[in-house]
């Protein structure tokens, strides 16, 4: 499979956590760009205190959210004998196998007893499965492979300090895989052809270049390899007869996050590319790789591309997705017209197909809801032209089977300068007797703000969403500019505007709610991990009277030490940072970022703020975290800040994410209002410590004097 390496600051649904207290109502009609200029105070203003919170033993536990799933990432073995997942050994994630044709008779074939597996597949032998691991969230992933047969767990990159990226598999060389590895030079990744069953490389390609990512073929050969230029535009270039690189396609920077290489035909010949060039979403195109003329297969006026189909052997292409408010199939091979059209009756939710046969003959599908568990199926398909049958295999997590959950509705929310922000509501349901998606009076509401911010949110079952619900919180995710999938005129008007007219998104969609009754002008929470712990400092330092308060999971408090302390590997994209972020190398690019920094406005602070951070993340440091509770101590002003040692960029130890959380559910409890679930036993097993403002937070400190 191809692969282009994309820098994203992401946080996974498993790492995010949040936290709030009550606030003033924002202005009406703020003018525009008024994010960008924070007020002035000339001295902090200490929260009020805040009453004892209230306390429901009745509420669902926080465990059903934030533990480890009963079965998730369900794959087929390519010779269709097995069926493999993810599922907890010991409350550790682990790899499970078992017959294909009986899942009660499941193993774990992985023994991590730590941090737990999080990222697997089938090698091609069938007898083998690939996973990757880190050190407590240092992103340095070692490629591991387990041998069925033996039970031999072998990790196939044993290099302490060095990240390894999985460049591409392919049922031609079973025994064999493409890695990238950053050994030689910390920025660059060399690919190496490496043997599965006895760990011995091959290089393949020497990264001298500095070269973003490649694109590598089913013969495990690179084929094109990506190069940022000064401007931030990207060329995709390919070796000629003498070794030497180039240029076979041109991106401008306007494209770069919307071009990239999806797969090949069975040839070689033919290159299936997502573009957005010449339009402006992406769509999906087979290049000719001698001409580079290229045909439209599939495009949508409104979102870009998302998953592609392609088939396990002919690699032609068969559906793709397109997702605006809500994922949608388009099939374009009508071989597989009559399977999508049964798949549609089986049940309700988002359909995924994770994986497939080499023969296709068996699929593993599942349906995702936004109110309930995740369904999982064993689809075997049917005779030529028709429908198979499929079979029910277990839910992600049996306990939610019966939960009351809350809808999730996709809603448009209208910018001042007139985008679409695609958002998405959760009200809860008690609040919302005639099903119409609001509440019958304004409730207090989390506005929850996802990571990268090249990513977006989408509907589907969201824990935090149903964890706040459940609370008694409306919960509100917006799609604010420079998220990604609606096409390059909204990515690329995020440009140079974080705490700008990205957050000024948010301001709308706050605004919004409270028109639509749905917020409590009073009480109105900002949370969010990665960007969206930015986003939250932004927040309380620009706007300090909209937020009742806010809860920053990892998020940079100084974009100029954030850009300057980025992991190594990362320096080939540099330039897309500078050109979307700002430029920390020229006095106007410094100027603009330090305006643009939370911990230059810390003074504006008036509302509670909780922070966590995990003490090994290589993307947002520690330091961006130390720095901003520094500077509010100095200046008397009340901040809690958790950290875990043993964490890395967001909380992947459930025992830590349920932690957090139950710090978090107290926090927004004393701010919001809502009641909140004793931390209980919620500590044990968990690694948090709380190196300041522990006393802001009721019961904390008792909490963690038990925990010892």
């Amino acid at each position: 499979m191809p692969k282009v390496s994309t820098v994203l600051w992401v946080v996974t649904v498993l790492a995010l956590a949040p936290l709030a207290c009550g606030g003033e109502q924002p202005q009406p009609s703020p003018p525009p760009q008024s994010a960008a200029a924070p007020p002035s105070s000339s001295a902090a203003v200490a929260p009020p205190a805040s009453p004892t919170p209230r306390a429901d033993a009745k509420l669902l536990p926080r465990k059903l959210f934030f533990d480890n799933p009963d079965r998730t990432r369900v794959l087929v073995s390519p010779d269709s004998k097995h069926i493999g997942w993810l599922a907890p050994l010991g409350g550790v994630l682990n790899v499970w196998v078992a017959p294909a044709d009986d899942v009660t008779k499941g193993q774990a074939v992985t023994k991590d007893a730590k941090r737990g597996v999080r990222r697997w597949m089938w090698a091609y032998t069938n007898d083998q499965v690939l996973y990757a691991q880190d050190k407590d969230g240092d992103e340095n992933w070692h490629v591991h492979a387990v041998d069925l047969k033996t039970s031999a767990d072998r990790d196939l990159t044993p290099i302490d300090g060095v990240n390894a990226e999985i460049e591409g598999l392919s049922e031609r060389r079973p025994h064999e895989l493409l890695v990238g590895l950053n050994d030689r030079d910390k920025k660059v990744h060399d690919v190496y052809v490496l043997d599965i069953l006895t760990a011995k490389r091959t290089l393949v390609a020497q990264n001298d270049d500095g070269f973003a990512g490649w694109i590598t073929d089913d013969d495990l050969k690179v084929r094109f390899a990506a190069k940022q230029n000064p401007d931030g535009s990207q060329d995709f270039l390919e070796p000629d007869a003498k070794s030497k690189w180039k240029s076979f396609q041109h991106v401008p920077m306007e494209d770069t996050l919307g071009t990239d290489g999806v797969g090949f035909d069975r040839s070689g010949a033919t290159l299936y590319l997502k573009d957005s060039r010449g339009s402006d979403t992406a769509g999906l195109f087979a290049v000719d790789t001698k001409t580079g003329k290229s045909k439209l297969i599939a495009q949508d006026s409104r979102a870009d591309l998302g998953e592609v189909l392609i088939h396990p052997t002919k690699h032609t292409v068969e559906a793709v997705t397109f997702d605006y408010d809500k994922p949608l199939w388009t099939v374009i091979d009508k071989s597989v017209e009559p399977d999508f059209a049964y798949l549609k009756t089986v049940a309700d939710g988002t359909l995924v197909v994770n994986s497939r046969t080499l023969d296709e003959r068996r699929w593993i599908v599942a349906f995702i809801p936004s109110d309930g568990p995740v369904r999982y199926y064993r689809y075997d398909r049917g005779a030529a032209g028709k429908p198979g049958a499929a079979t029910f295999l277990f839910t992600n997590e049996k306990a939610l089977e019966g939960a009351a959950l809350s809808k999730m509705q996709a809603v448009v929310v209208q910018s001042r300068d007139g985008l679409g922000l695609v958002s998405y509501l959760t009200v809860p349901r008690d609040a919302d007797p005639d099903g119409d998606g609001r509440p019958s009076q304004p409730l207090p509401m989390v506005l929850y703000v996802h990571g990268g911010p090249w990513a977006r949110d989408a509907w589907g079952l969201n824990p935090y969403h149903q964890w706040l619900a459940s609370r008694g919180y409306a919960v509100l995710s917006v799609n604010y500019r420079g998220s990604t999938g609606f096409g390059k005129k909204f990515v690329n008007a995020g440009n140079m505007e974080w705490a700008g007219k990205m957050h000024d998104d948010l301001m709308d969609a706050v605004k919004w709610a409270i028109d639509q009754h749905i917020a409590d002008p009073a009480k109105v929470a900002i949370m969010g991990g990665s960007y969206g712990g930015y986003a939250t400092l932004v927040g309380l330092t620009f706007t300090p009277d909209t937020f009742a308060c806010g809860v920053d999971i990892v998020g940079p408090s100084n974009l100029m030490t954030l850009l300057q302390s980025i992991p190594p590997y990362w320096q080939p994209q540099i330039e897309q940072f500078a050109k979307r972020v700002g430029d920390w190398r020229t006095d106007d690019g410094k100027k603009l970022l330090s305006e643009r920094s939370p911990l230059s406005h810390v003074d504006a602070i008036k509302k509670p703020l909780l922070i966590g951070q995990g003490a090994n993340d290589p993307r947002v440091k520690q330091a961006e975290a130390d720095q901003i509770v520094s500077a509010m101590k100095a200046k008397s002003i009340p901040v809690t800040y958790v950290l875990f040692p043993d964490e890395g960029h967001g909380f992947a130890r459930p025992p830590n994410r349920i932690g957090f959380n139950a710090v978090s559910e107290v926090f927004l409890a004393q701010c919001l209002g809502g009641p909140y679930q004793p931390v209980g036993d919620d500590f044990a097993g968990s690694t948090i410590t709380v190196p300041a403002g522990a006393e802001n937070v009721y019961g904390l400190g008792d909490a963690l004097a038990g925990k010892r």
